[in-house]
């Protein structure tokens, strides 16, 4: 089903790298009527970062990738910076649990320096990892999360959390955490959330749900805020991974195609109201039908 132009269509959560398709990756999004994505930073180096220079280097490429995709092909794309919470249990091997926090820290700042500086949006992805980790580790992983939720209030900036899948009971503890650090929870956005949720059952966190075709169905008719993400990882081991960058505006069609008379206000509603909600500006689609 043909999108329509005046529609912005948003991949909320997705990764590009130079090593992989990266802008042939926003080409296919664009092809599909993709118009404006959230670009995460990751790690494009082989190893976990053991100096600020290279976050630095890491942010920098995140942002020229966001400049290409939007030169090159008309895709308006918001980067997202921060260190990846998991860095933090690779940095704990190779600098000791002391080290690897100031790290950590530091990265966040910067994050945080490039958001006030308008070079980025929002602060992710933050967090914990999603696998166990010994208790020294855990203790400075909630040290660098309470770190990271303060850098987003003092910046003023979402927050893009990372972490296992959370029931209730863990969306209402991560609302909590937002409130004490002066956030509002609708700011923390729960990445990678998996399984549709009733509304009210989030503490006022924001789930951003990933683009299967049935929690798609079943999250389209839901009040915001809510997101669509792929988690598209452009790696070439693992071409797809989490889903393409093409899912998002096919879905878009399908929700079109089955509810003709409603959709596209259903889809005002991840892709726009959304946005506005916890961004505070709106997607703009120019009049040439190019991303703004």
């Amino acid at each position: 089903m043909p999108l329509p132009k005046g529609l912005p269509v948003v991949d909320h959560h997705c990764h590009l790298s130079p090593k992989g398709d990266g802008v042939r990756a926003a080409e296919r999004f664009h092809a599909a009527g993709g118009t404006h994505l959230f670009l995460a930073t990751q790690n494009y180096e082989a190893s976990v970062p053991l100096s600020l220079d290279t976050y630095v280097r890491q942010f920098e490429t995140t942002c020229e990738l966001a400049r290409k995709v939007h030169e090159e092909v008309g895709v308006r794309a918001y980067p997202v910076l921060a260190p990846y919470p998991i860095d933090i249990v690779g940095a704990t091997a190779k600098l000791g649990a002391e080290a690897a926090l100031e790290l950590h820290r530091a990265a966040l700042d910067l994050a945080g320096r490039w958001v006030r500086e308008r070079k980025a949006v929002a602060l992710g992805e933050v967090g914990r990892p999603h696998f166990p980790v010994n208790a020294e580790v855990a203790t400075i992983v909630e040290a660098a999360f309470r770190h990271a939720l303060d850098v987003a209030h003092d910046s003023d900036c979402p927050v893009v959390v990372h972490s296992s899948d959370l029931d209730p009971a863990g969306f209402l503890e991560l609302s909590e955490r937002a409130r004490e650090a002066g956030l509002r929870p609708e700011r923390v956005v729960k990445h990678y959330t998996r399984s549709p949720l009733p509304p009210g059952s989030t503490g006022g966190v924001t789930p951003s749900y990933l683009a299967h075709r049935d929690v798609v169905r079943d999250v389209a008719r839901k009040p915001g805020p809510w997101f669509l993400e792929t988690d598209y990882l452009d790696d070439p081991r693992r071409p797809g991974a989490v889903l393409d960058l093409a899912t998002v505006p096919r879905r878009a069609g399908s929700i079109i195609a089955q509810d003709p008379e409603h959709g596209v206000d259903r889809l005002y509603v991840p892709f726009v109201e959304s946005v506005e909600r916890v961004y505070g500006w709106r997607p703009e689609i120019g009049p040439e039908g190019a991303a703004e």
